[in-house]
């Protein structure tokens, strides 16, 4: 099916409307951890640019420990949303119940590294001692909910794949209102200072995993079995999506490190590089859960051997989702001198977060389009690709030219946000020649 077909397809309006009827739930579940976000950086900015950039720090490690939860969802999702239209209930009460008890051993094991290794790690890395020393202890306490968050990102999942996404917004709705007024009820209420926002977010995780938990025991019949097989193909899934990740967020990571090594304010500009994703994630996180929606919409087509319709399902969602982007994107950058000093009260991190808004958002549609086509290769299964080609896209254009263009040649920080462009400009480039190969299609009969 040719793009400009999909266009005229008098069906469009009902394709429009079932894949926003999955969007919009996740757009807001990601608008809620946006909040959280922006809540927890405006809170440390409060404690000066130092906190803010051990917040930052610590944030970027937090997500490579649960890096295995976030790559399990794929695997749950594409398999669970295949299942689930495909009328084999008794393989997808088993399918459930494998995927929980796989979040449940997976989370105690990343908890147990965290809460023993969290300092040991921090003190590794070559950034200013000040930020060492304050990003040290807050992941320590990021690690305590661990096991609740992979509990939560499996259980959301699951909901997604089996048409209950209301659910999941309202769990998270519970758990966003309570991480944003335990935030400063403990961080200016009790001794704990900034570290109250690690100890909100380990608490509102505890609760939206309860209430997950909750709904998703309907779908085990039989008591907690645990599958094997199913195992295998859901870790077959899984575990491009989660080198994926740890490439992505080690890339991060080598960016703050990079970052530090700027001849001048390299700790400012760490804080306004921890500043700029916070606001930036307004627009990426929509963008995500279009990804997660476009992985079910394509996951339960194939489910029911619609290839064509898989197709067109993901097509539409990333059209939409740009859209969308587009719109988020102009209200940032508008506004972005209003929301900058929100965040911080140092002249440096404001002028330079501007800067970053300013570059960075610029290829924001774009990185929506790559982004939203891989969620419809993940539901296929086709995770490999996707891995690939972000991971190449990171590793052999983004930190190589960051060096390159920040440091060896001296333009700054901004020789390193326009690396950043570069490299989403050539994963999407490549996203899009996959997805439009149809290669993924061969997947479908595979995962299931």
């Amino acid at each position: 099916m040719k793009f400009y077909e999909i266009i005229k397809d008098k069906g469009i309006k009902v394709v429009i409307l079932e894949s926003w009827s999955v969007s919009w739930p996740m757009t807001i579940i990601m608008f809620f951890e946006f909040l959280i976000g922006i809540t927890d950086v405006y809170i440390a900015g409060k404690f000066g640019k130092e906190v803010q950039a051990a917040y930052g720090l610590a944030f970027q490690l937090y997500f490579v420990f649960i890096i295995a939860g976030m790559a399990l969802t794929v695997g749950t999702a594409s398999v669970l949303s295949r299942l689930f239209t495909s009328d084999r209930k008794r393989e997808f009460s088993l399918a459930v119940s494998t995927s929980i008890i796989t979040a449940v051993v997976t989370g105690s094991i990343a908890m147990f590294l965290g809460i023993f290794f969290s300092k040991s790690i921090i003190h590794h890395l070559r950034t200013p001692q000040v930020v060492k020393d304050l990003a040290a202890p807050l992941l320590m306490i990021y690690s305590l909910g661990f096991i609740f968050d992979y509990v939560l990102m499996n259980t959301n999942a699951v909901l997604r794949a089996c048409d209950m996404i209301k659910k999941s917004l309202f769990a998270m709705t519970v758990a966003c209102i309570l991480n944003i007024a335990l935030n400063f009820i403990l961080v200016f209420g009790t001794s704990m200072s900034y570290k109250g926002i690690g100890a909100a977010t380990v608490i509102s995780l505890f609760a939206g995993s309860i209430l997950n938990f909750g709904f998703t025991r309907r779908f085990i019949t039989k008591g907690f079995n645990f599958s094997t097989l199913i195992f295998k193909k859901m870790l077959d899934i899984s575990w491009p999506a989660a080198l994926l990740q740890v490439f992505w967020q080690l890339g991060t990571i080598v960016l703050f490190l990079i970052l530090n090594m700027l001849p001048a304010m390299n700790i400012e500009i760490m804080a306004a590089f921890t500043n700029g994703l916070k606001i930036e994630s307004a627009i990426f996180l929509p963008a995500f859960a279009f990804n997660m929606a476009n992985a079910v919409l394509v996951g339960n087509a194939l489910g029911k051997k619609e290839n064509d319709q898989a197709f067109k399902k993901g097509i539409i969602t990333a059209i939409t989702g740009v859209f969308i982007v587009i719109i988020l994107t102009l209200i940032v950058v508008l506004n972005a001198k209003i929301i900058t000093p929100f965040l911080s009260r140092d002249t440096v991190v404001i002028n330079e977060t501007l800067r970053y808004i300013f570059i960075a958002l610029l290829f924001e549609p774009v990185m929506a389009w790559g982004v939203i086509l891989g969620g419809g290769l993940n539901g296929a299964g086709d995770t490999k690709v996707v891995m690939a080609i972000v991971v190449g896209s990171v590793w052999l254009i983004r930190i190589p030219l960051s060096y390159l263009l920040g440091v060896y040649f001296g333009f700054g920080a901004q020789g390193i946000w326009w690396s950043m462009n570069i490299s989403i400009a050539c994963q999407c480039l490549l996203m899009t020649k996959r997805y439009f190969s149809k290669c993924w299609v061969q997947f479908s009969e595979q995962v299931i």
